[in-house]
């Protein structure tokens, strides 16, 4: 337990480069306190004493501004960065060294008392705002852009984004860095441009091929009207 919570702490320098001590962090990261508060109520949700665990949970919405239900599964190294608005349903499910930015949301989409919410692998990062709904698997070291929402199982090693959330493959290339987590959700591709300009592109050779042919057409059109100009005249 003890290392887990010096691991929440080093998560916090390794990805926010605006902490400077412990104390600091230890007082005024809002992220950090949910997910330590989210721990004991997950050690009351796990001994069967499920309204003290929601109880606690529930205070320490009130504290943070970030939901986390206490049958929740966290890995080390959660960072909660901002961290107001952020819901983490009750069965949702989440890897090693993820980073969760503000207004994220780890929802369900059943009534049914089954697994319904997401699950995160490792070293995942979910930008600002970006929904992700259902019992969906999101694959290591994958990127999910700002707003996004995501319906669909998400691979290893990918960029997500859009409504429905679209994937672009990042070439089957792992970064990995020990030291330091690729968190720049802000570097996406725009799924739509890049759509649009594959269409152009086939509309551009459609038209050189559509006007070929009509030289063609003319030429043949032009030989038929003057007829057969050979050495004999015939």
């Amino acid at each position: 337990m003890l290392e887990t919570l010096r691991r929440d702490i080093r998560a916090v320098f390794q990805r926010d480069p605006a902490s400077r001590t412990v104390l600091e962090v230890l007082l005024c990261y809002p992220g950090l306190h949910a997910i330590w508060i989210y721990r004991v109520a997950h050690w009351f949700w796990t001994h069967r004493m499920y309204l003290i665990g929601r109880l606690i949970s529930h205070w320490g919405r009130w504290l943070t501004g970030i939901e986390i239900h206490p049958g929740a599964t966290i890995g080390p190294g959660l960072f909660i960065d901002h961290g107001m608005g952020v819901v983490i349903g009750e069965t949702a499910e989440i890897g090693e060294d993820v980073t969760l930015y503000h207004g994220v949301t780890l929802g369900g989409v059943s009534w049914r008392k089954e697994k319904r919410h997401p699950t995160l692998g490792n070293h995942v990062v979910v930008g600002a705002g970006a929904k992700i709904l259902g019992p969906v698997t999101i694959g290591d070291y994958t990127r999910i852009g700002a707003n996004s929402v995501v319906v669909k199982d998400i691979p290893d090693n990918s960029v997500v984004v859009g409504v429905p959330g679209r994937v672009h493959s990042r070439n089957g290339q792992r970064v990995v860095d020990k030291e330091h987590e690729d968190l720049r959700h802000n570097v996406l591709h725009d799924i739509t441009m890049e759509k649009l300009e594959e269409v152009t592109r086939r509309l551009e050779k459609l038209e050189q091929s559509l006007k070929q042919q009509e030289r063609q057409v003319s030429e043949e059109i032009e030989f038929l009207e003057r007829g057969y100009q050979g050495p004999w005249g015939i």
